[in-house]
């Protein structure tokens, strides 16, 4: 019933809070290790949200884990998302229609403090790495996190702290907190923009 209601009962990322406004936070996250996934939803039924099953699938949340030890990995929240137009540069080189890419990423447990710790994943799609620390412009929000409250909240946060002499130095985080089965009205959303 926890969930239903919003109650985050797994491990989430530390961090310091630097500053506080009435618009937002800045906070700064030490060095972690992520699992993440980048993709083209129009290969995953067009669903955006794709990427999700391909990591649970890593850290077992879905049965057996799909990683080389076999090693269960505790599911961590948030679960962060962001888009691209970008498209990173392999080979060989296959020009397809529509090119916004989404990448997919669960910060893993603390346990992990180098990417080779963390079991490797037997789904070549899945990549881990270290994330070095970061400091980011943070705006809290409840609800359904639909691209057009998402685009409301970047533009809002990113002329707040431009306003307040931030530099922007990257492109914006959504943080999801909460299964799709909790009730909107008690889930927890963030959106990051990193900053100087």
């Amino acid at each position: 019933m926890g969930m239903v209601l919003g109650k985050i009962t797994v491990e989430t990322p530390k961090y310091k809070t630097l500053t506080t406004s009435p618009d937002y936070e800045i906070r700064e996250y030490p060095p972690s290790v992520v699992a993440e996934v980048t993709y083209d939803p129009s290969e995953l039924n067009n669903n955006k949200d794709g990427g999700f099953t391909i990591l649970a699938n890593y850290i077992g949340a879905l049965g057996n884990p799909q990683n080389k030890k076999p090693e269960k990995i505790a599911m961590t929240a948030p679960v962060l998302t962001t888009t691209s137009g970008k498209i990173a540069m392999t080979a060989p080189v296959i020009t397809k229609g529509g090119n916004t890419n989404v990448t997919m990423r669960f910060v893993l447990p603390d346990k992990y403090q180098k990417a080779e710790e963390a079991p490797q994943p037997l789904d070549e799609r899945v990549v881990v790495r270290e994330e070095g620390g970061k400091k980011y412009g943070v705006v809290k929000f409840s609800g359904v996190a639909s691209d057009q409250v998402v685009k409301d909240k970047v533009r809002v946060l990113k002329e707040s702290l431009e306003r307040d002499g931030f530099t922007v130095v990257g492109e914006f985080l959504l943080a999801r907190y909460n299964p799709p089965w909790t009730l909107p009205p008690f889930r927890t959303n963030e959106v990051m923009i990193p900053v100087e």
